[in-house]
């Protein structure tokens, strides 16, 4: 999967609107997708949250695997000043409890005499809206599956003397990780005319083969599991019928039902990430970005005139 342009001129305008009311408020709250905490945060808070109190709500938590949103949280909370808390939107009482945390983050405003002050962020599709609209008791928010719905700032009352400032959810003009995009693309958080169906398929069922392997066979009544993405789709495809004339496996109605069958459990309760592939990652990513400079510096060389 090639970098993904995500609105880069909305993304400037959001992240300046994000830069200036940091210093204002007095703590960040940032909506992850349980199944992808790493591909779903914002790049942009470190740079921007200096050493503000952040508390990353794990989103979704009832459609990721138990077991690694545990990992996640251990592995999240050993930054300081960073808190965690998984939430469904099964559970609309325990999105309370984060009203809570946040006084918990902030200890200096126990005594109520002032209201503290958060802003929420989280990429498209995230769950951010349905978290605002529990929290608040009332529609506020607007939520839908597709990306991109909050257009504009918002200021909301809570209560326990909590003022929300709710920013657009945006994704970062370029993914520069690929591994990132394509889980995106998985959970919906890219809309599905970026990259093509079979190909975010063969993705992910790639991913499971590794990962789920027994959720796998058992959903789609596979004894072996085909190395091959490629004939693992079609495998999938031929079990539920998808097929042209001639007997060959239509791929796009095969991956639909594959992105379709994760996004609604039908498959099971998968995270698409861990811990140790993020380090990973990180690691590439560092590699990629000095190769793009080391080319760039020796282009701009080369093009220099010699001196005799």
């Amino acid at each position: 999967m090639a970098a993904i342009n995500w609105y880069p001129g909305h993304m400037h305008k959001a992240s300046k609107e994000m830069r200036n009311i940091v210093p204002q408020v007095d703590l960040i709250i940032e909506v992850l997708d349980a199944r992808i905490p790493f591909s779903s945060e914002n790049p942009m808070i470190g740079d921007i949250r200096g050493d503000k109190p952040c508390i990353k709500v794990l989103s979704k938590s009832d459609l990721a695997d138990p077991e690694m949103t545990k990992q996640w949280q251990d592995y999240l909370e050993q930054d300081k000043g960073v808190k965690t808390i998984a939430l469904t939107t099964e559970e609309p009482e325990k999105m309370r409890e984060l009203l809570s945390l946040c006084h918990k983050m902030v200890p200096g405003k126990l005594s109520g005499v002032r209201r503290v002050e958060a802003m929420i962020m989280g990429i498209p599709n995230v769950g951010k809206s349905t978290l605002i609209n529990n929290l608040a008791g009332r529609m506020i928010a607007k939520t839908g599956n597709e990306p991109a719905v909050t257009k504009n700032q918002q200021r909301i009352k809570l209560d326990e003397g909590i003022l929300l400032l709710d920013t657009p959810g945006v994704l970062w003009p370029k993914l520069e990780n690929q591994h990132g995009g394509y889980r995106l693309a998985i959970t919906g958080a890219i809309k599905e005319t970026a990259v093509s169906n079979d190909d975010i398929a063969m993705y992910a069922v790639g991913y499971f083969r590794q990962a789920y392997p027994e959720l796998l066979k058992q959903r789609y009544n596979l004894d072996v599991l085909p190395e091959d993405e490629i004939r693992l789709l079609e495998a999938i495809g031929a079990k539920r019928g998808c097929l042209r004339a001639g007997g060959i496996v239509d791929l796009d109605r095969a991956a639909k039902i594959v992105l379709t069958e994760f996004r609604d459990i039908t498959i099971g309760r998968i995270t698409l990430e861990t811990p140790e592939m993020m380090e990973r990652e990180l690691i590439e990513m560092v590699e990629i970005r000095a190769a793009k400079e080391a080319k760039l510096a020796a282009k701009k060389k080369k093009k220099q005139p010699q001196r005799g």
